[in-house]
C-alpha cells in the first residue's frame, strides 16, 4: 500500500511542486491550504505523514501540531518553513514535530527526510520481545498508548519520551550516547542542543524513579550518555 502524505501549504505553486515530486517517488498525496482544514484531515486518520507549513491562514502550523498532539495523535509531522531560526526550530520540535526543513530546500533532501521518518515510525511500531507494555520498577509503561501507570497514578507520555524508553530498554545494560539517541529518535544530529535529551531523562526519572536524584533504572554515564537497568542489584 502506498504511503499517504498530507501536504499543508498555502502557496499553490509550492504545493503543486511537492505533489508532483512526491507522487513521482511513489507516494499518495492530498493537499489543503489552511490550518483548520489540516486539523480536520489529520483527525480523519487518512494519512501517514504530514508536511506542515508554519505560516498558514486559519491556524499556524505550530497551532495545528499542538492541537493534534493534545488529542493523542502521533502522526509524523515535518515542518516546512522560511523561518531559519533556532527558536522556531526548537518550538516546532518541542510542540511535537518530528523534523524541520527550511525553504528553499532540495527535493532530494526532503525525500530523504521523509523516508527516514517512515523508518523511525516503523521501528517504534515494532514491539519489543516482551510486548508493548514494559515494567520499570513499580511502574508499567504502555508504548502503544503513550501512557504509564505509576504509584502516583496514570501519566501521559510524549512520543519522544516513549521512543527514548524503547531504545534504552531494547539495549538494556549498554551505554547509549546522546548522539545515538538523537539519530534514532529525532533522525539527525542537528537538534540545537543535546540538553533536550537530558531534560527528557529528568522528566522520565520523576515518573519512574523512587528517588530521581539517585536513579536505579535510568542512569547517566558521565561524558558518555545513558544506560537502562531493569533490575538493579541483580
Amino acid at each position: 500500500m502506498l504511503e499517504r502524505i498530507l501536504i499543508v501549504e498555502d502557496e499553490a505553486h509550492i504545493a503543486a511542486g511537492l505533489k508532483l515530486n512526491l507522487e513521482a517517488e511513489g507516494f499518495q498525496t492530498y493537499h489543503v491550504a489552511d490550518g483548520l482544514s489540516a486539523i480536520k484531515e489529520i483527525q480523519a486518520g487518512r494519512h501517514d505523514l504530514v508536511l506542515l507549513d508554519v505560516m498558514l491562514p486559519g491556524a499556524s502550523g505550530f497551532e495545528v501540531c499542538e492541537k493534534v498532539r493534545s488529542q493523542g495523535n502521533h502522526i509524523p509531522i515535518l515542518f516546512l518553513t522560511a523561518r531559519d531560526s533556532d527558536d522556531a526550530r526548537v518550538r516546532g520540535l518541542e510542540l511535537g514535530g518530528d523534523d524541520y526543513i527550511t525553504k528553499p530546500f532540495s527535493i532530494r533532501e526532503l525525500i530523504s527526510r521523509i523516508r527516514a521518518m517512515f523508518r523511525r515510525n516503523d521501528w517504534y511500531r515494532k514491539e519489543p520481545e516482551e510486548g508493548s507494555k514494559l515494567d520499570i520498577g513499580k511502574c508499567r509503561v504502555d508504548l502503544a498508548a503513550y501512557t504509564a501507570d505509576t504509584p502516583n497514578g496514570k501519566v501521559e507520555l510524549t512520543q519522544k519520551e516513549c521512543m527514548i524508553l524503547k531504545l534504552l530498554v531494547e539495549r538494556e545494560g549498554e551505554v547509549i550516547t546522546r548522539d545515538e539517541i538523537l539519530e534514532k529518535v529525532w533522525g539527525y544530529d542537528r537538534y540545537p542542543s543535546t540538553r533536550t535529551i537530558d531534560n527528557l531523562i529528568v522528566r522520565l526519572r520523576k515518573f519512574f524513579e523512587e528517588d530521581p536524584r539517585n536513579p536505579k533504572h535510568l542512569h547517566t554515564v558521565y561524558a558518555a550518555g545513558y544506560k537502562f537497568t531493569r533490575n538493579p542489584g541483580s
